[in-house]
């Protein structure tokens, strides 16, 4: 897992600029003393997705009633988290990891949870990407979390799927009332990757973190989207950017620790 540091200042000119300048590269070294001993300490970060239908807890097998009375099935539930980044508001240190990529599966509980090593002294903010950024998706092939056996993948021309349902629904007109949303696009205009982040009011280093993911959220929220209407979403366009827009307010700060 690949860390990057980046702190923030102002400049000026004269000798207040060399003051500046002096004042940064104490903080940098703090930060940086900061940043090997927490390492050395082995402090991380744990983050834990509560996968949930309104307030039950959502997995593979079981049905569930959507915010418009539609029952479905639940076969799969996938999605990318990435580019997670840390900020310490105290300092502005923050701590980015760009080159990882975390594959969210409610049929696997190992997957929903993360961690991740910790070098801030306090973390006053969090934010990540649901998706996978448009330079990845045009990269060579990929393995891990990227790899195509894991089915998240389209074509080189469509790139990646950001958050996949599959499910069952009387409520869906097509062949065996099977319904998919398989969300992606990463073209200028149809881009379902969204970035979503919090504030975090916690006195202390928070060293756990739950995060409250909301399916109901997925069929209204931004946009109604009824299985009636829309049993299929398999292509970038309209309905994946609605998708995308609604699965961006799934997301809810749980418990803190």
């Amino acid at each position: 897992m690949k860390l990057s540091i980046r702190h923030y200042t102002t400049s000026t000119t004269g000798i207040l600029c060399v003051m500046l300048t002096v004042l940064c590269l104490l903080n940098s070294a703090t930060v940086y003393s900061q940043v090997k001993e927490n390492t050395q300490q082995g402090e991380q970060l744990t983050l834990k997705f509560n996968l949930m239908a309104g307030r039950q807890h959502f997995s593979p097998g079981n049905t569930y009633t959507n915010p418009f009375g539609e029952s479905y099935t639940v076969e799969k539930f996938r999605f990318y988290i990435t580019q997670v980044q840390l900020q310490d508001s105290s300092d502005m240190s923050v701590q980015f990891f760009p080159n990882d990529y975390f594959l969210i599966d409610a049929g696997d509980t190992s997957t929903q949870t993360i961690t991740i090593p910790l070098s801030l002294k306090k973390i006053t903010s969090i934010s990540f990407l649901l998706g996978v950024d448009s330079v990845t998706n045009v990269s060579s092939v990929q393995t891990g979390a990227l790899d195509p056996v894991n089915g998240m993948f389209w074509t080189w021309n469509t790139g990646y799927i950001m958050l996949k349902l599959q499910a069952t629904s009387p409520a869906a007109q097509v062949p065996a009332n099977q319904f998919t949303f398989d969300v992606g696009g990463y073209k200028q205009g149809e881009n379902a990757a969204r970035k979503i982040g919090f504030l975090l009011k916690h006195k202390h280093l928070i060293h756990s973190l739950t995060l409250n993911v909301d399916v109901d959220k997925l069929f209204n929220s931004v946009h109604p989207v009824k299985i009636a209407e829309h049993p299929m979403c398999h292509e970038p366009g309209p309905l994946a950017m609605q998708l995308a827009d609604n699965y961006a307010t799934m997301f809810s700060i749980g418990e803190m620790q």
